[in-house]
């Protein structure tokens, strides 16, 4: 007799449609014994778990959870089972967490919360800790004032999973200095201080909801300090000796947000040098602990040269190398320790020279062509510390093929942080060192610099501007003249009109750069009909009225007793306003140096820079130049008086016709006032606008 078989994938559709018809009968039963099968079949395996994501699991669990019936014994059972699948669904596995918050069990997860039995509160919490372990939980509104009393009672609850999820609430959601501030005027600071005396488990949730709270943030790490009299945070510096080492490493994250926030606390050098070698031991340590030690790392001792000089005493240099030499390393690892070799070499030429020393730069070239856009990033964060190292760059060190084709291919990357961090390490790189500049021409840097500056993204515009204008500084005739044909005279005339105030003023220092030197220079200013001077006149002339306007604002604005500055700067609009407005006080200086550049020139260059600066009559035009003389920024009064300086000088045919021009829009008159100028370089410079002036022999003086 002829037998049949089943293949493979209809043995699988049999199972998947057997196990959703289980989860679907209406014998109570049956439903329970199929949940309890899906959970023991997914617990600690994410295969199984995707496996049962795909063919509609979650919506059939959480189907089951939102009809239960809570006042019965098996639709407790149910709500019970229910819950600890979900939540192992949604464990460490942003997928379940998608899969769950889709099939809609978050809000029937919160309202059991409530319920009568314990054992569904406590199934149903452990489960809401699982989500809101992941980014995707939805956040928890503060400021209403039920979520506030509800949050603050399950923080006081005696059951550890309910005041575990109340911190993990905290966490997950406390991001901004408001909700910061509304937590510690309601008492959460005191709610979870009690929790550090509790289980392992609730001193972890505490930590890390206690580090939400104080980030960043003087006053609530001010209010942490003063509770029970120091007692608090005594408590915390004692957590760093746990024998557990995740404790150890949130106890340690804790007090960085405590020296962080606030420079009076944790200054003992005894405190700062055992955080840093805790956080150095913590490397080793297998797992998520050893990975997210080095960021730690990375928040004590970043921009903080005492420290990073107790970390290099400490060795940690070699601590970072030895981890680098362990494979395979994980994305997240790699990322983090990039990060922290970064902040250590930030500063200090010895990390700098100890990292080369080690050939630490191999790995980090490695990471350059890293599968896992992170691990690029950080790779690029890293190697722009590094080349910070002038006696390095003189050398040429970082510029060859190895290093610098890799960083050219980031330039096209799909991920905007890589290429942005790439461009930081070839703004570096290029600094004033023209010999080793054609290796970047050869392998096509310069074109995929110039596409950049198109680029929709304006934080592309801005470095791949900035990175042009080192490229450019001191560099010789024939490679700006290569830069000039990729980019052309409309693009950069484009760029200092940009809508970003903050690429207008790279590109200002491009062109500034670029028309410093030689006088063949200054003719590229000139070039397609002075389309580049043009723009550098239009935006100091709207800089000088943007000015005024900014100036009687700001005057009328703190003229009113009743009204706080702090207040308004703190609505984020007024903010904002006020961030860009203020970006526009670093336009004059860069144009005014471009001008300054260009009155360096031949008499053709100095009378376009005087049609520049007066381009109307001496009534409708008087404030224009002169008010940047005038100007509260010595740099910018600096950068104006040697555009005089350029225009006056003796030799110069025309110097006597400038001159008279100058006198009669009141230019010299305001010069004379600056001879005793509070800064050095104005008055050096105003007094030998004077002395050239007598050179020349003005009668008019």
């Amino acid at each position: 007799m002829p037998t049949t078989t089943l293949t493979s994938s209809s043995s699988t559709r049999i199972s998947s449609d057997l196990i959703l018809d289980r989860l679907a009968s209406p014998d109570t039963e049956i439903k329970l014994k199929a949940i309890r099968d899906v959970k023991n079949q997914i617990i600690g395996n994410p295969t199984k778990k995707l496996f049962y994501i795909k063919i509609g699991a979650v919506p059939a669990v959480a189907a089951i959870l939102a009809e239960a019936d809570a006042d019965s014994v098996s639709g407790s059972n149910l709500i019970v089972q229910s819950a600890v699948t979900l939540g192992s669904f949604a464990c460490g596995f942003e997928v379940g967490v998608r899969a769950v918050l889709d099939a809609g069990a978050f809000p029937h997860l919160v309202r059991f919360l409530s319920n009568a039995d314990e054992k569904v509160v406590d199934a149903t919490a452990r489960s809401l800790r699982m989500v809101y372990q992941s980014k995707l939980a939805p956040k928890y509104d503060f400021f209403q004032e039920e979520n506030m009393k509800f949050l603050l009672s399950i923080l006081n609850s005696e059951s550890e999973n309910l005041s575990g999820l109340g911190a993990t609430i905290i966490t997950h959601s406390c991001e901004t200095s408001a909700e910061q501030n509304i937590l510690c005027r309601a008492g959460a600071l005191e709610k979870l201080i009690i929790l550090l005396e509790g289980s392992p488990s609730q001193q972890d949730a505490s930590l890390e909801s206690l580090a939400a709270i104080l980030k960043n943030n003087s006053e609530a790490v001010t209010k942490f300090v003063d509770l029970q009299n120091g007692r608090a945070l005594n408590s915390v510096i004692e957590l760093t000796k746990d024998r557990c080492s995740r404790t150890r490493l949130l106890a340690c994250l804790c007090l960085i947000c405590v020296k962080n926030s606030s420079s009076s606390y944790l200054q003992d050098i005894g405190i700062e040098t055992k955080l840093i070698y805790i956080l150095l031991e913590l490397l080793d340590d297998p797992g998520q602990v050893g990975d997210e030690a080095s960021f730690a790392f990375s928040s004590l001792i970043a921009g903080k040269e005492d420290l990073q000089k107790l970390a290099f005493k400490a060795n940690a240099i070699d601590k970072f190398n030895h981890r680098l030499q362990c494979h395979p390393l994980q994305a997240k690892c790699l990322e983090g320790i990039f990060l922290a070799l970064a902040d250590l070499c930030s500063k200090l030429e010895c990390c700098r020279s100890k990292f080369l020393s080690l050939q630490i730069l191999n790995f980090v070239v490695d990471g350059l062509t890293h599968d896992d856009a992170i691990v690029r990033t950080a790779a690029c964060v890293c190697l722009r510390s590094v080349t910070r190292s002038i006696k390095n760059l003189s050398t040429g060190l970082f510029m060859n093929e190895k290093i610098v084709i890799p960083l050219v291919r980031l330039l096209s990357d799909h991920s905007t942080s890589v290429q942005v961090a790439a461009l930081g390490v070839i703004s570096n790189i290029v600094v004033d060192f023209t010999p080793y500049k054609s290796i970047l021409v050869q392998c096509g840097g310069i074109k995929e610099l110039v596409q950049l500056t198109k680029s929709m993204d304006s934080s592309l515009r801005l470095h791949a501007v900035w990175t042009l204008r080192n490229m450019v500084f001191q560099a010789d005739k024939m490679f700006k003249h290569k830069i000039f044909v990729e980019l052309t005279a409309s693009s950069v005339a484009s760029l200092i009109c940009d809508h970003e105030p903050s690429v207008q003023e790279q590109a200002l220092a491009f062109v500034r750069n670029f028309v410093g030197g030689c006088i063949d220079s200054i003719e590229y200013a000139f070039a397609e009909g002075c389309i580049i001077l043009d723009a550098v006149g239009r935006q100091l002339r709207r800089a000088s009225k943007l000015g005024i306007i900014i100036q009687a604002y700001m005057e009328n604005l703190f003229m009113m007793a009743e009204f706080s500055y702090l207040s308004w700067y703190c609505m984020s609009e007024s903010r904002a306003v006020l961030i860009e407005l203020l970006t526009w006080f670093h336009f004059p200086m860069q144009g005014m140096y471009v001008l300054s550049n260009i009155a360096s020139g031949n008499e053709f260059h100095k009378e376009a820079v005087m049609q520049q600066l007066f381009p109307q009559p001496e009534n409708e035009c008087h404030s224009f130049f002169n008010q940047f003389l005038q100007n509260n920024d010595c740099n910018i009064r600096s950068a104006a008086v040697w555009v005089v300086v350029n225009l006056s000088i003796p030799t110069s045919p025309g110097a006597f016709d400038r001159i008279v021009k100058l006198h009669n829009f009141g230019i010299i008159s305001q010069i004379k006032k600056m001879i005793n100028d509070s800064c050095m370089d104005v008055k050096l410079h105003a007094r030998l606008v004077l002395e050239q002036t007598i050179k020349v022999g003005d009668s008019l003086l």
